[in-house]
């Protein structure tokens, strides 16, 4: 007679049954049914309709003349003009903020300060401002001149006679963003390790080589993130360059339209639209960008320096 121990459990196939019934059924999930989002969806798409349909309907876009002027040779020109503006704000702004960067991390208290000056002015005035002031530069300054002072002039430049708007909105916009790559920067020198720095003075490197051979390459993936952020914002920036005033890119030659045929509506739209194809265009870029230096270190540093920073570092530590 089996004794109670051995007994199966009620409900309990017993031993072996599982053997014998071969593999256990499967579980069945029962997915969670969530009305609320469903409910969500069905709201916005109707309200996403209603709009469109709306907009269609609306004879106040002028439809007409959106699609009449979305390929009007002044404005692929004025496209052409916010391009070079971006890109010639932006490697001013990038070349002018590493050297600020690197000078607020300066060991020289004068650099630190200039820097810090700088970043103090252009980032706590707003940008239109900055851009009528350089509209107002050549009247504020009309000649510019160079030499020693009560002596013989090496340099004479007379502003007034120099009628290059593009140029003054270039500067206007690369120096004011030059203060916020300048912090950008500075993250991405802070974000590499002090090892790493210590590790190059163990090698011989100066404070320069240090930042131009170590710091600078690792700190890439930490900086160019933001800095694909800030490119697609100047390009949305230059539409206050006429403050200047500048009418050469993309809003104001839409601008330059609708005043002569008083239609703002489908001009704005028109701008709207080439700027939206524009920033998609430099997001997609951005993407395989930061994909890129996010591969690691591998990228930036050879394996020879990478040996030589690790060895370095082993050094620092056992001392």
């Amino acid at each position: 007679m089996t004794s109670n121990e051995t007994k199966p459990a009620p409900g309990d196939p017993g031993p072996g049954a599982a053997d014998s019934a071969g593999e256990p059924e499967p579980i069945k999930a029962i997915p969670l049914r969530r009305p609320g989002r469903w409910l969500a969806a069905a709201i916005i798409l109707v309200l996403t309709g209603l709009f469109l349909y709306g907009a269609a309907t609306n004879p106040a876009y002028k439809w007409d003349t959106y699609v009449k002027y979305l390929f009007d040779t002044r404005i692929l020109s004025g496209v052409a003009v916010t391009l070079e503006l971006t890109v010639l704000s932006m490697a001013l702004a990038v070349t002018l903020g590493t050297i600020l960067a690197v000078m607020r991390l300066s060991p020289n208290p004068v650099l630190g300060a200039a820097a810090w000056v700088y970043l103090w002015i252009f980032r706590g005035t707003p940008v239109y401002v900055q851009l009528v002031f350089w509209g107002l530069f050549p009247s504020i300054y009309q000649v510019i001149v160079l030499g020693v002072p009560f002596g013989p002039h090496l340099f004479e430049l007379n502003v007034q006679n120099l009628q290059a708007p593009f140029l003054f909105a270039v500067l206007g916009l690369g120096l004011n963003e030059a203060a916020y790559m300048a912090e950008i920067v500075r993250a991405g020198i802070n974000s590499v390790g002090e090892g790493q720095r210590e590790a190059s003075t163990a090698l011989g490197m100066s404070w320069t080589q240090t930042m131009r051979r170590t710091v600078l390459p690792q700190a890439m993936r930490v900086i160019i993130p933001p800095t694909g952020n800030e490119f697609i914002g100047m390009l949305k920036t230059t539409s206050l360059v006429t403050a200047l005033p500048f009418t050469l890119d993309l809003f104001g030659r839409a601008r330059d339209i609708y005043g002569v045929n008083f239609q703002p509506v489908p001009l704005l739209m028109v701008a709207a639209t080439w700027y939206l194809v524009v920033t998609s265009v430099l997001m997609v870029g951005q993407f395989y960008l930061e994909r890129y230096y996010s591969r690691g270190l591998s990228r930036q540093l050879t394996g020879k320096q990478l040996q030589d920073l690790a060895d370095a570092q082993t050094i620092v530590k056992a001392k």
